[in-house]
C-alpha cells in the first residue's frame, strides 16, 4: 500500500511544500504515489497526468510529480505552459536533485526539495496573480 509507505507527518511535510511552492505562482503541482508503475514510468506518469487532469488549467502550467516506490522508479511531467519557458534540461535536473535523497532513502526530503524547486520556476515564468485560485488539489494522490 503506497499510502502506508509515508507517516501522517510525512504526508503533512509533502502537502505542506505543494503549498508553498504555489505561494509565488498561479502553477499547480501534483503528487502521485503508487507501489507499481509497469514498463514505462514515463507513459504512466502521461497517463497520470491525464486522469489527474491536469492538462486543464488556464495557463497549462500542472506539474506532475509521479513516484513507483516498488517500481524504484519517478518521473516529472510539466504541461505545454510550462514546458514551453524553461530550458531543455530543466526537469532532469531537479531529478538528479530528488535522487540523490532517494538514493539514500530520503523521499519525503527528495520529494519536497523537487517540489520547491519546480515552484521557483513556476514563479518566475507564472506568478501567482490576485485573483488565482488553486485549481487543483494540493493533496497527494494514493493509489493503494
Amino acid at each position: 500500500m503506497a499510502s502506508g509507505k509515508f507517516t501522517q507527518v510525512e504526508k503533512d511535510e509533502i502537502v505542506k511544500s505543494i503549498s508553498e511552492a504555489e505561494k509565488y505562482t498561479s502553477g499547480e503541482i501534483r503528487l502521485f504515489v503508487e507501489d507499481v508503475c509497469g514498463d514505462n514510468v514515463l507513459d504512466r506518469a502521461a497517463y497520470v497526468f491525464k486522469e489527474l487532469k491536469m492538462h486543464e488549467t488556464k495557463e497549462r502550467n500542472g506539474v506532475l510529480f509521479y513516484l513507483a516506490l516498488e517500481s524504484r522508479s519517478f518521473a516529472i511531467l510539466g504541461d505545454s505552459g510550462i514546458n514551453s519557458k524553461v530550458h531543455k534540461d530543466f526537469w532532469h535536473e531537479i531529478k538528479l536533485e530528488m535522487q540523490h535523497y532517494f538514493t539514500e532513502g530520503d523521499f519525503v526530503k527528495g520529494l519536497s526539495k523537487g517540489i520547491l524547486m519546480s515552484g521557483e520556476a513556476l514563479g518566475r515564468y507564472f506568478p501567482r496573480q490576485s485573483n488565482d485560485t488553486n485549481e487543483l488539489s494540493n493533496d497527494i494522490v494514493f493509489k493503494d
